[in-house]
């Protein structure tokens, strides 16, 4: 049985230290990749939807889904399916960036489906009702046109009001 060189946090957990691109895919070892959102993140709920919506402005879905991704698992219990649901829709934008429009579509539709189920003041400002229907009509427009018509900007939610 060989062992491999592969990457691994403190804890012996498997980590890619490769570059990305601006899509999150890896990217040669040495060449210039996108900043990497750190493993141990915490920020609060407003930091975290500033941070992510930063990202999302700055046309990067995927590092931004990597802050959503740590607010859901650092979120109390009763708000983690919101913060799920904005990592969902971070995916569905990265799979649109990649071109992969059925793997948007899906994950559009499923994260509109989980933030639309929220139904207490939301955290952090999050316009709830806005992503839903954002996130529908971007899923929508996929199917319909497909993903060559749709300009950078299109891709760039706003997660406040």
């Amino acid at each position: 049985m060989s062992t491999s060189a592969r990457d691994r946090d403190a804890a012996g957990r498997a980590r890619n230290a490769r570059p990305r691109d601006a899509a999150g895919r890896p990217l040669p070892h040495g060449a210039a990749g996108v900043e990497r959102v750190p493993d141990d993140l915490v920020l609060t709920p407003d930091e975290a939807v500033a941070e992510a919506q930063r990202l999302f402005d700055a046309g990067l879905p995927f590092p931004a889904h990597d802050v959503l991704e740590a607010a859901w698992k650092a979120a109390p219990d009763g708000e983690r399916e919101l913060w799920r649901g904005l990592a969902q829709l971070a995916v569905g934008l990265t799979h649109a960036q990649r071109g992969n429009a059925r793997g948007a579509v899906a994950l559009l539709e499923r994260a509109a489906d989980r933030i639309g189920r929220w139904a207490a003041p939301p955290p952090a400002g999050v316009d709830v009702a806005g992503l839903r229907a954002w996130a529908d009509a971007l899923a929508d427009r996929i199917t319909r046109e497909g993903l060559d018509t749709l300009p950078p900007s299109a891709l760039r939610p706003s997660l406040r009001r």
